[in-house]
């Protein structure tokens, strides 16, 4: 069973940056898509960073794009989404996701997913 976990979350001030980490156990293959989602208070989860299985395309939402950048360490099955210049409106809690599928970008086709990272932006 793949199992996923995030860290690096934390409260910065705006402007700030932060390294969100998600390791992952239980499978040493790396065919497997991953991705990254968040989900603010009263909003629907939303993805912000979902690379394509071989890394040539990387899926970013206008909201993020030129900010957030995601990278994955295929060795160690890890993911890192670094962000920058955060905003308070990226307040939320980040989630990393998986699936050997591969079927789209959205979380309806992702099948594995972590139990967050909380995110805090104060103005």
């Amino acid at each position: 069973q793949l199992q996923l976990m995030e860290s690096g979350g934390g409260s910065v001030q705006a402007g700030g940056s932060l390294l969100l980490s998600c390791a992952t156990s239980g499978y040493s293959d790396s065919t497997f898509c991953m991705g990254w989602f968040r989900q603010a208070p009263g909003k629907r989860r939303e993805g912000v960073a979902i690379p394509s299985r071989g890394g040539g395309y990387t899926y970013y939402p206008d909201s993020v794009k030129g900010r957030f950048t995601v990278s994955r360490d295929n060795t160690k099955n890890t993911l890192f989404l670094q962000m920058n210049s955060l905003q308070p409106e990226d307040t939320a809690m980040y989630y990393c996701a998986a699936d050997f599928q591969c079927a789209g970008w959205g979380e309806a086709y992702f099948t594995y997913w972590g139990q967050g990272t909380q995110v805090t932006v104060s103005s």
